[in-house]
């Protein structure tokens, strides 16, 4: 049984908990954060993207602490979850590799890459796992793309497109750009993340954006130069109110193409070169329990997990950053 203890129990970090409760060989044994309500269970304050509130939640039989160094020093925690803002993930990371917890992180893996490469030389110095929490790479609409691309069974890849838009949230300052990286970083990397997850990386990149206040990149649109195939993506927190979050994609075979978009209520359609639709059956497990799923077995195993590979999350902030790049200087970027 591998015993887990979650850092930071925002909307990430209870939706980490619950995810929990429906996976093999782990459990929640220990919480950490500052907020005294939180910490006794009241979570009912606790909001996100989707979903409701956090609730409340019976911590009686948990380590509750209000210090990360107390869960650091908890013998019985083998895995570390770490839900924090992105600007203290270096920090603790290497803090939590030092003190001989395994981890998985919540993405982005950074701001930076001398940060990410602090953390993957904490990891090898240690000897521990470190993992990613890049779980677009479960949802289930994206798993089937997976699947397709690797199944081949309708020819390559020819051209596809992402997209995420959310509004911007009510939270937002300009000082926030140095606590979250802005939405080209916290909210694009998913994209940035699929699509070097099911293509490799790209040769170079080319952005366009809107920068907005702070210098924060707002929106951004990237071309990803990849040989034969047309493959962008597109993400930003312009959107009105009355649409808090939008995901989707246009894959393009050379005999079918997959469209999806949550906003539409519908799973995704394939469209066949015989002239058919369809909706495909999607994988059933949950995203975030899937992801938790494998950082859980690969501690069991004792061996890297290939699919929230550190590296990995690494490439996808280079990517990111590049992007960010190329809008500043109106230039094709080498990645």
């Amino acid at each position: 049984m591998v015993s887990i203890g979650i850092a930071g129990m925002g909307f990430m970090g209870v939706t980490h908990f619950r995810a929990i409760e429906k996976i093999k060989g782990a459990r929640v044994v220990a919480i950490c954060t500052r907020d005294q309500m939180k910490l006794r269970g009241d979570w009912r304050k606790v909001q996100g993207n989707f979903g409701g509130s956090g609730g409340m939640q019976d911590v009686s039989m948990l380590g509750c602490h209000p210090d990360l160094n107390e869960l650091l020093a908890d013998p019985e925690v083998d895995l570390v979850d770490l839900c924090l803002p992105t600007s203290m993930h270096v920090e603790w990371s290497v803090k939590t590799l030092e003190a001989g917890k395994h981890l998985l992180l919540e993405k982005p893996i950074a701001l930076d890459l001398q940060g990410a490469d602090r953390i993957l030389a904490a990891a090898r110095r240690n000897k521990r796992l470190f993992m990613v929490a890049q779980v677009l790479r479960y949802f289930p609409e994206f798993r089937l793309v997976r699947e397709l691309v690797e199944k081949g069974a309708y020819g390559p890849v020819l051209a596809a497109h992402f997209k995420r838009i959310i509004s911007r949230p009510a939270w937002w300052d300009a000082e926030d750009l140095e606590r979250t990286g802005g939405p080209a970083i916290d909210l694009h990397i998913h994209d940035a993340d699929f699509v070097q997850y099911l293509f490799g990386m790209p040769g170079q990149v080319t952005s366009s954006g809107y920068v907005g206040k702070g210098g924060a990149v707002e929106h951004l649109h990237t071309h990803y130069h990849f040989p034969g195939m047309a493959i962008s993506a597109e993400g930003g927190w312009l959107s009105q109110q009355g649409c808090p979050f939008e995901h989707g994609y246009d894959v393009y075979f050379e005999k079918a193409t997959l469209k999806y978009n949550s906003s539409w209520g519908q799973p995704p359609l394939l469209l066949t070169s015989d002239g058919k639709k369809k909706y495909p059956k999607l994988p059933v497990k949950d995203g975030f329990v899937g992801e938790i799923q494998e950082a859980v077995d690969a501690v069991r195993q004792g061996k890297e997990s290939k699919v929230l590979s550190g590296q990995s999350a690494r490439n996808s902030l280079l990517l990111c950053l590049r992007e960010i790049q190329s809008i500043r200087s109106g230039k094709r970027v080498k990645v």
